[in-house]
């Protein structure tokens, strides 16, 4: 089976480009009990490393504060020749500081929106930020292990005769 695993999985600039072509990510934590614990979020890529924001008080910070493992999940298709995805498992780092929660804030809000910039969100965008800022934290994932696949590559391989 390794060999079908071997076909299917992303490059690099695969990965970065799907993950960058998305905005939701479903996150798991791990409850105290050990139990998964699984969100779904918006984010962005902070240079190569999925990053969100959230609130300081939510159990997915509760549970990444006592067990920083983390596990994400990016994925899309219906049929099965249409299957994408990536899977990265790693560290979640907390990051309290005001101007990187901003930051990272701005960023997500600006994606999920749809807008080009954070600018063009106008006055009310830009306050309902600084608002939130109060009640959130960034968290950047520092990746140990990413997993990938596009199951489109297996009809390509088998179109040119591998």
């Amino acid at each position: 089976m390794a060999g079908s695993r071997d076909a299917v999985r992303m490059t690099e600039e695969e990965v970065g480009a799907f993950l960058g072509s998305h905005v939701k990510v479903q996150v798991a934590s791990l409850e105290r009990d050990g139990g998964p614990h699984l969100t779904t979020l918006f984010y962005v890529l902070d240079g190569d490393r999925i990053a969100f924001w959230t609130y300081g008080r939510s159990q997915k910070v509760r549970n990444l504060e006592r067990d920083d493992r983390v596990t994400c999940l990016v994925e899309d298709g219906t049929d099965y020749f249409e299957l994408r995805g990536v899977s990265v498992r790693g560290r979640a780092e907390i990051r309290r500081e005001p101007e990187e929660v901003r930051r990272i804030g701005e960023a997500v809000v600006t994606s999920m929106t749809g807008a080009a910039s954070f600018e063009e969100l106008g006055e009310p965008g830009r306050a309902e930020v600084d608002r939130q800022v109060a009640k959130r934290v960034a968290v950047v994932v520092r990746p140990d292990r990413v997993a990938s696949w596009d199951h489109a590559k297996l009809v390509k391989s088998t179109t040119e005769g591998g």
